[in-house]
């Protein structure tokens, strides 16, 4: 059995549970069982805010996440709080534009930094930070195909401004290209 266990974390407004729901509707397309958690703070924009996403090949017994597999620290906050939540063998991604204060000896799992912030403001736009550090964790771990996180952009943005959409593709791809030349 093939499960993933992934945490996407920061605060209100960073496009956390967007970038867990594209995690999630991605491999739905793909025909994976998913289970999603998210958890807001009492600010919602500006307060804690993570979520969580259990990807798998059979059904889902436990929601539970004890040690992801895979995860996100879009905050210095979120990262204190989750340091110590990856697995030894799994990824950590860190937006190192927003967590300056990184210990390794205190953190499991493989770090990996993304300047993400600051990519998406060279971009144009802070808001899609996310799918920078999203689209940079699929060209690393195949963890989704990049064409299913593309073809529910859609569905997650349904109803909004089709722009949105094409920014947000476009973030992923910035995130991927960046990915490929860190190797």
């Amino acid at each position: 059995m093939i499960e993933e266990k992934i945490f996407v974390a920061g605060f209100g407004g960073q496009g956390v549970v967007v970038a867990g729901n594209v995690l999630a509707h991605a491999a739905l397309e793909e025909g994976r069982y998913i289970l999603g958690m998210v958890s807001y703070g009492v600010e919602v924009r500006g307060g804690a805010s993570h979520s969580f996403v259990i990807i798998s090949d059979q059904e889902i017994d436990c929601p539970i996440i004890d040690e992801a597999t895979l995860g996100f620290a879009l905050s210095q906050a979120a990262y204190e709080k989750f340091k110590t939540k990856t697995r030894p063998d799994g990824i950590f991604f860190i937006d190192s534009s927003q967590v300056s204060n990184i210990d390794p000896a205190q953190t499991t799992g493989r770090i990996i930094e993304i300047p993400a912030t600051q990519i998406a403001r060279e971009v144009g736009n802070e808001k899609v930070t996310n799918m920078i550090m999203l689209g940079a964790a699929i060209q690393k771990t195949g963890i989704v195909k990049m064409a299913s996180a593309v073809k529910i952009l859609g569905k997650v943005f349904k109803g909004l401004r089709k722009d949105l959409i094409y920014v947000n593709e476009k973030a992923l791809q910035v995130g991927a290209d960046f990915m490929r030349q860190k190797r």
